[in-house]
């Protein structure tokens, strides 16, 4: 496609501020050959300025960044429905600053029968549409895998990717029913090896009254990862109610975009570190979009990685209440189709009702 909808402008100037061991880490995250407008990237300490003329609202300045969840690989859940959406994905992820990109499909069974293999061989074919298109973003391999029994077998198999082959993982429970013993399903991955990274418990239907279970599940070592949307509104206040309460509490490990398409969905991990930068500061703003991310990929065990901080007290929170079908606060659009909601909720009780008898 030759019209791209992102367009990226160098700052010339270097900037003062930005450290240097923040610039190693971005650097290194980065493929050797990626380069901007011919200049190598070891040679330039400057930032990108990113513009998305028919997608952003505006333009903000980042730094480099590693996305690891997102469904841009095309034809396989409900992500990116096509090579020209993947596409255009990729170019506004990259207009965002984020230079390695994790391919994260679902893997629910039933709904999305995905398999590693299967993932795998998509992740090479869209990875040489991409160099062949220009597109400077490197893709690594990974799965949004629905939490399951036995979950480690699969791990093991390579039914199931973690990300990058490295220990870490993540594992989607139920939007709209809370599974009996998830306790137990986490705590199974942990003692087998792997770090459970919990994808987005803020948008979790259920979080309210089971907020006490994601703490003990934080403080016995499985990650926590949130939207970067969540953080902006994008997905209505009380999601963002959670998200800020969880980055407040210093239990949030790591930002991602959960991106599912050019238009809706869209890839903003640049808007999701902004926002998080406002409650807890550029330094850990960075560690959850790019110095977390780098040490899971190169799969550094989580005793040698940098803990969340927390933000300092604020006001007390207050939880307002939100329709199913509030609409998005950027983009004008639902969040889920009525249909797809009912699919999802069905899918969650008949879950539930296996792992019941699994468990009986």
């Amino acid at each position: 496609m030759e019209a791209c909808a992102a367009s990226l402008f160098l700052v010339a100037n270097r900037i003062e501020s930005q450290s240097d061991s923040v610039w190693s880490a971005s650097e290194k995250a980065l493929p050797r050959s990626t380069r901007f407008f011919g200049w190598p990237l070891s040679q330039r300490k400057g930032i990108i300025r990113y513009e998305v003329s028919l997608f952003a609202r505006t333009s903000v300045e980042v730094s480099f960044m590693i996305d690891l969840h997102s469904h841009i690989l095309p034809g396989i859940d409900d992500g990116a429905a096509n090579f020209d959406i993947a596409l255009d994905m990729a170019r506004i992820a990259v207009a965002n600053g984020v230079t390695v990109q994790a391919c994260t499909p679902h893997i629910f069974p039933g709904v999305y029968d995905n398999s590693g293999p299967q993932i795998r061989l998509a992740v090479e074919e869209l990875q040489q549409c991409l160099d062949e298109h220009g597109i400077p973003l490197r893709l690594v391999t990974g799965a949004d895998a629905h939490i399951v029994p036995n979950m480690a077998d699969g791990l093991r198999s390579g039914a199931i990717l973690s990300l990058a082959d490295t220990r870490y993982v993540l594992v989607e429970p139920p939007h709209h029913v809370a599974p009996p013993r998830i306790e137990y399903l986490f705590f199974e991955l942990l003692t087998a090896g792997y770090v459970p990274i919990l994808t987005h418990p803020e948008r979790l239907t259920w979080i309210e009254t089971r907020f006490e279970t994601f703490v003990q599940l934080f403080h016995a070592g499985v990650w926590m990862q949130i939207t970067s949307g969540s953080v902006t509104g994008s997905f209505g206040r009380r999601p963002q109610y959670w998200s800020e309460r969880m980055l407040n509490e210093g239990m949030v490990h790591i930002l991602a975009s959960d991106s599912h398409g050019a238009r809706r969905r869209r890839p903003d991990l640049a808007e999701g570190r902004a926002a998080a930068a406002k409650w807890l500061g550029e330094t850990e703003a960075e560690q959850l979009v790019l110095i977390r991310p780098r040490a899971i990929l190169e799969n550094v065990a989580p005793s040698d990685v940098t803990p969340p901080a927390r933000a300092q007290p604020s006001e007390p929170y207050i939880v307002e209440s939100r329709s199913r079908g509030q609409r998005s606060r950027w983009t004008g659009a639902r969040r889920n189709s009525e249909s797809g909601e009912k699919r999802r909720y069905r899918a969650d009780r008949v879950f539930s009702g296996l792992l019941d008898r699994f468990f009986g």
